[in-house]
């Protein structure tokens, strides 16, 4: 992902775009196939040198052009003909995110490949489910896992969509007229790079595409900032069914040697904040001054690479947080029986209004032995069955049959299929 980004890799793609433009100008008889192929054969460029041109010209294209023109000869005066600099900065710009974009695409499946596996293994485990952070309803690991894995499906078809949109190129000249350039060039040009030329464009590329590239990015980086923090909040030393993988040196604190700290998810739900922050600065890129003005191109100078190269690491980095995950199946079972059987409320409630009671009492009934329980010592069902408003609707054998893990994960074949595992 780096080398995408590099001077040498940008330079090489400057190249390719002008030589190809040459050689589409030679096809259609606008200049002599020998100079478009003298083009091809003999230019060259030399990074340390632009890069010294650049400080005397203050302008990169000019003194890219100065240094190749070098290298080829007479017939270099065809090079960058009708053309005006964003077309080659723009036209490589969606050369190297496509480029980037297929990197995050196969790391986006090799992430969910482990979480297959995860979800596949732990499959019927038992845990609780919460919501505000209380105990609710019993669910399983697996299905935990498999909602991840399909939170990443959405990602992968995201990152399609983005690609998509991004993979544009423009050769159109000063104002976008293709005043002084064949559009047939443009479409040749375009075609050779894997892009699709745009519909219309001004001196650029406009930047709304690029906002929406940098939003799928903040989403997907978004998305792993919640697995992250779920994985910090199930670490919790009172809950502990899970923990990142310690390894053996490894130190958690300079002054607690107990501690064994979640520092993955943390620095991942951090960098995530970065690439959110990128995709506000891509929104602010987006209104600029009639055909064109510069006030983008330093900030995606640093906010388009910076994205995908992070965004790469982030991937890479929960795909082996996901791989080395130490699960506690006792502990989760361990805290699904804290709370004596609560989780089993709704089905009594529910069986209760089945069977004719108002669903108002038979809240408050069900609510008071729920309430009993949180303060004493028997377990929900036996408070329950204290209740002759309920055990009058059902009998204590049927009672029994209520509260049980069956109810809950009748379905969890049906939801695995769903999402595609």
């Amino acid at each position: 992902m780096r080398e995408i980004w590099t001077d040498e890799k940008k330079f090489s793609i400057w190249l390719e775009i002008e030589t190809l433009v040459c050689e589409g100008m030679a096809e259609l008889g606008q200049i002599p196939e020998s100079d478009a192929r003298a083009v091809r054969e003999r230019a060259r460029f030399s990074t340390a040198e632009i890069l010294e041109l650049e400080k005397q010209t203050h302008h990169d294209v000019i003194a890219f052009l100065e240094n190749v023109s070098a290298s080829v000869g007479p017939e270099a005066r065809w090079m960058h003909q009708g053309l005006t600099s964003s077309d080659i900065l723009d036209t490589c710009l969606a050369v190297q995110l496509c480029l980037a974009a297929d990197i995050l695409l196969e790391d986006i499946r090799e992430l969910r490949t482990e979480v297959a596996l995860k979800a596949r293994e732990y499959k019927y485990i038992p845990m609780i489910g919460r919501s505000h952070g209380v105990h609710a309803e019993p669910i399983t690991f697996g299905l935990k896992m498999a909602l991840m894995y399909d939170e990443f499906g959405r990602a992968e078809k995201r990152m399609r969509a983005a690609r998509s949109e991004i993979a544009v190129g423009k050769l159109s000249g000063a104002v976008g007229t293709h005043a002084h350039l064949d559009p047939e060039v443009e479409e040749k040009v375009c075609a050779r790079l894997g892009l699709e030329p745009d519909s219309l464009s001004t001196q650029i590329i406009q930047r709304d595409r690029h906002a929406a590239f940098s939003a799928q990015l903040a989403i997907i980086a978004s998305s792993i900032d919640r697995w992250g923090t779920e994985f910090r909040h199930l670490q919790r030393t009172e809950v502990l069914e899970l923990e990142e993988y310690f390894s053996p040196g490894q130190k958690g604190s300079s002054a607690m040697p107990h501690k064994r700290n979640p520092i993955t998810g943390e620095r991942l739900s951090g960098l995530a904040r970065v690439i959110r922050g990128n995709a506000v600065a891509g929104f602010e890129n987006v209104a600029l001054w009639h055909e064109r003005d510069i006030s983008h191109s330093s900030v995606e100078r640093i906010i388009l690479p910076d994205s995908c190269i992070l965004l790469d690491y982030m991937l890479a980095t929960l795909t082996k947080l996901v791989s080395g995950l130490q699960i506690y199946p006792q502990n989760m079972q361990r805290n699904l029986e804290i709370t004596k059987g609560l989780f089993f409320s709704q089905s009594i409630l529910l069986e209760l209004t089945r069977r004719g009671v108002e669903r108002k009492i038979a809240y408050e009934a069900v609510q008071r032995a729920a309430m009993a329980t949180w303060t004493g010592k028997e377990d929900f069902l036996a408070e329950i069955k204290k209740l002759p408003e309920i055990t009058s609707v059902i009998p204590p054998a049927e009672l029994d049959s209520l509260c049980t893990l069956e109810q809950h994960f009748r379905h969890v074949d049906q939801k695995f299929k769903n999402v595609g595992l």
